[in-house]
């Protein structure tokens, strides 16, 4: 393993720091940075929560001697930005702070800065580089990229299926309304753990008729994701713990477009793709990240037409024999994860 410059050291900070806000800054970016005068860092900060204060700022605020700034480094994971939002400009900051040099993770493709900061920080004399652990840099804010570069939520499919590769029972009337678990505790903790980092969650009819799950975080403390439902001839009602007004859910269907607090239906048509119309609307709510929790059919459905980016595979250890046969998905691990008799598999989807 090859060892780390120090430049890769102060990156591998910032990006430490900026995860530390994991679920927490959607619509932007995670973003950490440090500053380094003679060696040693003076400052740090990340971009806590949107509308808040960036990274860059936290970091400048928290340097006690300012006058150390002209001879400093910043380092950022992400391109600072040019444009004026809900805060100024990070660029500005740093060109009104006299920072000589700073260091970048990767360039922002979201095209209100798209190589604009680094443009007007290098137009008043500051020396800037970028690509310093870029990978680890577009890997750590790969959600926010996707969006913006493909205008679609980032994708991930999840399922937990047996040992002997199914993911239900073949249900008797009497065992429709409740899920079949296939996995430990501890597996169902990190699945909720998994839905306070994401932004949105969708299950198919069958799912909602079969399980009538909540969708909710229960295990774990963190944002609600919004909550999607593919619902084409309204089959579900009020009984179904999805439409309870406790959550703001969304139902997909072709009949009708009404809106109840905490519930609503958007009507899509039966002319284009359903699953694009319901991205396109989730893009259109500024949804980055989206869960698809569905049954085999709507798994298959992002499966067969690569509408995915990473796959999360949960085996428990248990035998069915018989039932409902889990997707298939021919794709590499990626990552593995133990949770006592159960396991986690992520694949990722590189085409």
């Amino acid at each position: 393993m090859n060892q780390l410059s120090q430049e890769e050291k102060y990156m591998q900070r910032c990006l430490q720091l900026a995860k530390m806000a994991e679920g927490n800054t959607y619509p932007n970016p995670m973003v950490g940075s440090v500053i380094v005068y003679n060696g040693k860092i003076i400052g740090e900060g990340y971009h806590r929560k949107a509308g808040e204060p960036h990274a860059e700022v936290n970091a400048v605020n928290s340097v006690k001697d300012k006058s150390l700034l002209r001879h400093s480094t910043l380092y950022v994971n992400l391109e600072p930005c040019a444009h004026y939002g809900k805060t100024p400009p990070c660029s500005k900051l740093i060109i009104d702070n006299e920072i000589p040099s700073v260091v970048i993770g990767c360039i922002d493709s979201f095209s209100e800065v798209a190589g604009k900061g680094v443009e007007m920080m290098r137009r008043a004399g500051v020396e800037v580089k970028v690509g310093v652990l870029e990978d680890e840099s577009l890997e750590l804010n790969r959600r926010f990229f996707t969006f913006h570069n493909k205008q679609r939520p980032y994708i991930i499919l999840k399922w937990a299926e047996t040992l002997d590769g199914f993911i239900d029972i073949d249900r008797t009337d009497e065992q429709l309304g409740r899920p079949t678990w296939i996995t430990n505790e501890w597996a169902r903790r990190a699945v909720h753990k998994q839905r306070a980092s994401e932004q949105a969650i969708l299950i198919g009819t069958h799912t909602a008729l079969k399980d009538n799950p909540s969708l909710t975080l229960r295990d774990w403390a963190g944002e609600q994701p919004l909550r999607c439902v593919i619902d084409k001839r309204c089959q579900l009602d009020g009984s179904k713990q999805l439409l309870d007004g406790e959550s703001p859910t969304v139902v997909y269907n072709l009949l009708r477009d009404s809106r109840t607090p905490n519930l609503e239906y958007v009507k899509l048509s039966n002319e284009g793709d359903f699953i694009d119309q319901i991205l396109k609307d989730l893009w259109q709510r500024n949804i980055q990240s989206l869960i698809v929790e569905g049954g085999s059919t709507t798994l298959s459905t992002f499966i067969e037409t690569s509408l995915w980016d990473e796959a999360y595979r949960y085996i428990g250890h248990v035998f069915f024999k018989s039932g409902v046969k889990a997707p298939p998905l021919n794709a590499k691990i990626s990552n593995q994860e133990k949770f006592g008799s159960s396991e986690l598999l992520v694949y990722r989807n590189n085409l």
